[in-house]
């Protein structure tokens, strides 16, 4: 892992589907997290390189050159694990903490992929976003018909 191939992923909140599907309705409850409930910015650990391939569907693939990016995760932390055991992100919460994952020597780097403390994540919403009710289609207004007076 170069120093060149480090990315930050912005984001103000993040997603992750619980380990075990809500018996009522049989699909997995998604849970968000942020800092606080005002979701401040912050960035995850990222990477990227340059591919060669297709993508696309079987039918039409698009062969190019992508730029790719992904971000590393770490152990759950005590916020997460009763959601999601599995991982998490990993996360930069300060410009220090991003500046050095992007410029530190590789050894040094990779010991920032580590969990936060259970304190430093709460949750923020749950379940499914509901859509708002459709708003009412916008009146088209005629143009006012203004009679012609002879001069």
């Amino acid at each position: 892992m170069t120093r060149e191939n480090r990315c930050l992923v912005p984001v103000t909140s993040f997603c992750e589907p619980t380990d075990i599907a809500d018996p009522v309705t049989g699909k997995k409850v998604w849970t968000w997290f942020a800092m606080n409930d005002e979701r401040p910015l912050f960035a995850f650990a990222g990477i990227w390189c340059t591919w060669h391939g297709a993508r696309g569907t079987q039918k039409a693939p698009e062969h190019g050159e992508y730029l790719l990016y992904a971000f590393l995760t770490t152990a759950a932390t005590g916020v997460i694990a009763p959601v999601h055991a599995k991982a998490m992100p990993v996360i930069l919460r300060t410009a220090e903490e991003c500046d050095a994952w992007l410029t530190a020597e590789p050894a040094e780097a990779l010991k920032m992929q580590r969990p936060l403390a259970d304190d430093a994540l709460k949750i923020v919403a749950r379940g499914e976003k509901e859509d708002p009710p459709p708003s009412p289609a916008p009146r088209e207004e005629k143009p006012a018909v203004v009679p012609e007076v002879p001069l």
